[in-house]
C-alpha cells in the first residue's frame, strides 16, 4: 500500500470508456481524468469497438454503457470476461431497470450505476472493483430483488428483439432461420409472459424491464 491510501500505486487505474454520446464521453472523461490515481487510456462510442480498445491498451476497469451502436455493454461485458479476464467491467448507465441490472451481474460486471450520481462515486466504484468489490446502486438493488427474474427465454428475448423494428413474421423467420408458425409461438409466448396485448406492447414491456 502506497501512500495514499491505496492497495496500488498512484496514477495506475487505467480506465476504458465506452459512450456514444460525444459530450458525456468527454466530460466523463474529463473529470476521471482529474483524479490523481486514475488514467483513461481508451475512448470508444461504439459496442463493437468495445473488446478491441480493452486488448490493445489493457485497461484495469472498463466503463460501460448499456446501449450503444453496435454490441449493447451488456453484450461487451459478457466478451470482456473470456477475452481480457484482468478487467473489471463497471456498467454505467441512465436506465436504472432491474433486468438491466440482473443481466449485468449474469455477464461478470463487478459494478452497475445510474449516470446521475456525483463523480466522487464513480471515482470511488473505480477504485473499489478494482480492489475486488462489487457496487451496485442501493436503489436499483433492492428494485431487483423486488422484481424477480426475466420470465423470458433467451429466444423469447431473440424473437422480440428481431421484431423492433416492425419486421413480419415471415422477416423475422428468415433473419432467425425459424419456421413462421414457430415464431408465432415465441411472439404469442412473449405476449402471455409479458401481460401485454401484442408484441409493440411486449418490447415496450420488455424494454423497461431491462429483459432485452
Amino acid at each position: 500500500m502506497d501512500g495514499s491510501g491505496y492497495p496500488w500505486p498512484v496514477n495506475d487505474i487505467r480506465v476504458l470508456l465506452a459512450e456514444d454520446q460525444g459530450m458525456m464521453r468527454g466530460a466523463l472523461a474529463l473529470l476521471l481524468g482529474m483524479e490523481d490515481d486514475i488514467e483513461v487510456v481508451a475512448q470508444v462510442s461504439t459496442g463493437d469497438a468495445i473488446v478491441a480498445a480493452a486488448l490493445l491498451h489493457r485497461p484495469d476497469v472498463a466503463l460501460l454503457d448499456i446501449e450503444l451502436p453496435g454490441i449493447s455493454g451488456l453484450d461487451a461485458a459478457a466478451v470482456l470476461r473470456e477475452e481480457v479476464p484482468g478487467c473489471r467491467v463497471l456498467i454505467l448507465t441512465t436506465f436504472g431497470r432491474p433486468g438491466y441490472l440482473r443481466r449485468a451481474m449474469e455477464a461478470g460486471a463487478a459494478g452497475f450505476l445510474v449516470k446521475d450520481g456525483p463523480v466522487e462515486e464513480l471515482a470511488a466504484a473505480v477504485r473499489r472493483v478494482l480492489g475486488g468489490e462489487t457496487v451496485v446502486d442501493p436503489a436499483l438493488a433492492a428494485a431487483a430483488l423486488s422484481a424477480g427474474p426475466n420470465p423470458l427465454t433467451a429466444r423469447e428475448c431473440e424473437v422480440l428483439k428481431a421484431s423492433v423494428d416492425g419486421a413480419t413474421v415471415a422477416d423475422i423467420a428468415g433473419r432467425l432461420h425459424l419456421s413462421e408458425s414457430t415464431v408465432r409461438n415465441y411472439l404469442s409466448s412473449a405476449i402471455g409472459k409479458t401481460g401485454t396485448r401484442n408484441r409493440a406492447e411486449a418490447v415496450r414491456e420488455a424494454r423497461q424491464q431491462g429483459w432485452l
